[in-house]
């Protein structure tokens, strides 16, 4: 035989096997590691002996040559079968452990994983980080609203009672009862805000927005509110159009200027500030809070969180979810919003892309 016919036959010979095989292994596709393993061992050495044996049939080599080379394939292929059973045992094994580890409470990655389950085990434990953090961040948002919510209702019922015994302020009682109402109705509108924005239901009706009126807008609205806590408030408007919800963008930006305006001292100053970095529309709030203790900076954003040292919450102050709901809304924008210690305080800034 020449080569080229060597070359035919067995590659023939090697496609009918590799089709075989194949085929049982998409059967098999469900089943154990170590069983698809077995099969593509089996597959290779099976390719092996069926073409050394139809060469050897077609050349002129005596029986006891033929069976010698065939057993010596054959070995060759049991000591691959035996190979392939230890792999698959130490990979199946691998997974057992993998799979047990994931049902204990805390997940720890078993060591020794091979390099693919490895990475599975890693991109577990991110998840199972991120999901015992959102479980605090609950139990401290439940904990926030059981404290915020029962403390104003019991004032509210205190006072509902004295009115009804005759001996409460008949003129004063009524309208301290209606701004716990008000504060009450502004914390649930917040939670609801926040739980449409983690939700994704939330809906943005973007058109082309002028950074400049907008912070025009918000400085206006809150104007009372800075004289009233004898802030001062100054703006530097710019030209800077982006594609937003003007409502929504609104919002998140008044949120950071009030949230500045509560924390900064009585003859402080408030600065909001419009101009294009980078290719970037940015906002930013300057306050003179005194700064955020650095170790506060990450948990800013958070839910329900309030600087308990640099931002003393007042009776007027926020609940803690302003910040968090003005993150949520920016980066429904395709923004982002950061924070960091400028004398006299704070900057907050926002940064969008530019419209087109």
């Amino acid at each position: 035989m020449t080569l080229l016919e060597i070359v035919a036959v067995t590659a023939g010979l090697g496609v009918v096997v590799a089709a075989a095989g194949l085929a049982l292994m998409w059967r098999l596709r469900t089943r154990s590691i170590g069983v698809m393993l077995a099969v593509v061992v089996a597959v290779a050495v099976l390719a092996t002996v069926v073409g050394v044996a139809a060469i050897t049939m077609r050349m002129a080599i005596d029986a006891a040559a033929r069976d010698l080379v065939l057993s010596v394939v054959a070995v060759g292929g049991l000591v691959g079968l035996a190979v392939a059973f230890v792999v698959a045992r130490q990979i199946v094994a691998a997974s057992r452990r993998l799979a047990a580890a994931v049902r204990e409470p805390s997940f720890v990655a078993p060591p020794g994983l091979p390099a693919e389950l490895r990475a599975i085990a890693s991109t577990l434990e991110e998840s199972y980080a991120r999901e015992r953090a959102l479980e605090g961040a609950r139990r401290e948002l439940v904990a926030w609203v059981s404290h915020d919510l029962r403390t104003p209702l019991a004032g509210m019922r205190a006072m509902a009672e004295a009115l009804e015994d005759g001996v409460g302020d008949a003129r004063r009682y009524p309208t301290q009862i209606r701004l716990e109402v008000e504060r009450l109705s502004a914390m649930v509108d917040d939670l609801f805000e926040l739980s449409r924005i983690h939700a994704g239901s939330l809906r943005l009706n973007r058109t082309r927005t002028g950074l400049g009126d907008l912070v025009a807008d918000v400085v206006a609205g809150v104007e009372a509110l800075a004289l009233a806590k004898g802030v001062r408030l100054c703006a530097t408007p710019a030209v800077a159009p982006v594609s937003a919800d003007a409502g929504a963008l609104g919002r998140a930006l008044r949120n950071l200027v009030v949230n500045a305006i509560r924390h900064t001292p009585e003859g402080g100053t408030v600065a909001v500030r419009v101009s294009v970095e980078d290719g970037l529309a940015c906002l930013a709030v300057t306050d003179a809070c005194g700064g955020i203790p650095e170790e506060d900076l990450p948990r800013v954003f958070d839910v329900a969180f309030i600087g308990e040292r640099a931002r003393t919450p007042t009776r007027d102050g926020g609940a803690g979810l302003g910040l968090a709901i003005t993150h949520g809304l920016v980066a429904a924008h395709g923004g982002s919003v950061s924070v960091a210690n400028q004398a006299p305080g704070c900057r907050f800034e926002i940064r969008l892309p530019l419209a087109p």
